[in-house]
């Protein structure tokens, strides 16, 4: 019998271990779910400040183990997500912004004042043609024309006078404004699209103020959306 005692023994010792470790694993959860919370709320507070505006804001903390990071007060990666965002009255689909090497005081888990300090911010902003289609028409004031993504590829129509084309365009980033290439015009296009397309496209439309200060650095089309890719030197949220 007394044989069986340091088995039952063990075997408590065991249980009581793992319940300590579920307990330890939910109340990291419970305080890194606490943290996004609020640091969800500090970024919303600031894209404000670039009238930037959206349906739902969420962070997700990346790496193992909220706490240590915690001590350490330097989370590896946040992510920040914005649903539906409007930048200057202009919806878009979704804004993602990648936060590398975040530090985060311990003070604000407990509503005390500091500030969150980012060393590095990739920021992607995604928007349906249509809308790349209302600045591009503000802009240049060519009514009848619009976007799609055809096979991967931004096309621009338009038509004027009874008259119709349907040309390949390629984006790109010249001087801090979204430029917009005519790849190759179809013969038998009216003279007055061809220099419509060839000109005013090409002069581009200002890009709408992105949040956070965020400068872009490249486009490109991703199935049927269009990417505004951009970087933040700097970034700096207040409690």
């Amino acid at each position: 019998m007394s044989s069986s005692r340091p088995g039952r023994w063990f075997r408590r010792l065991i249980v009581t271990v793992i319940v300590l470790a579920v307990l330890a694993v939910a109340v990291d959860r419970i305080a890194a779910v606490v943290a996004q919370n609020q640091l969800a709320s500090m970024a919303s507070k600031e894209a404000a400040k670039y009238d930037v505006r959206s349906a739902d804001t969420s962070v997700k903390i990346a790496g193992f183990g909220f706490f240590p990071q915690l001590f350490k007060e330097d989370f590896s990666k946040v992510t920040l997500t914005m649903g539906k965002p409007t930048l200057s009255k202009i919806p878009a689909e979704n804004l993602t912004v990648d936060m590398h090497s975040v530090h985060v005081p311990r003070s604000l888990l407990t509503n005390q004042s500091g500030a969150v300090t980012i060393d590095a911010t990739d920021l992607r902003l995604r928007f349906a043609p249509r809308e790349l289609g209302r600045l591009v028409v503000q802009a240049t004031g060519l009514q009848g024309l619009s976007f799609a993504v055809v096979d991967g590829q931004l096309h621009a129509k338009l038509t004027v006078g009874g008259s119709s084309a349907d040309v390949p365009i390629t984006p790109q980033i010249s001087n801090g404004r979204l430029a917009l290439s005519v790849d190759k015009l179809p013969d038998g296009v009216p003279a007055v699209i061809r220099s419509a397309l060839q000109n005013r496209l090409a002069n581009g439309v200002e890009i709408p103020q992105l949040p956070f200060g965020a400068q872009v650095t490249g486009v490109n089309i991703q199935d049927n959306s269009i990417i505004l890719d951009a970087t933040v030197k700097d970034l700096k949220f207040n409690a």
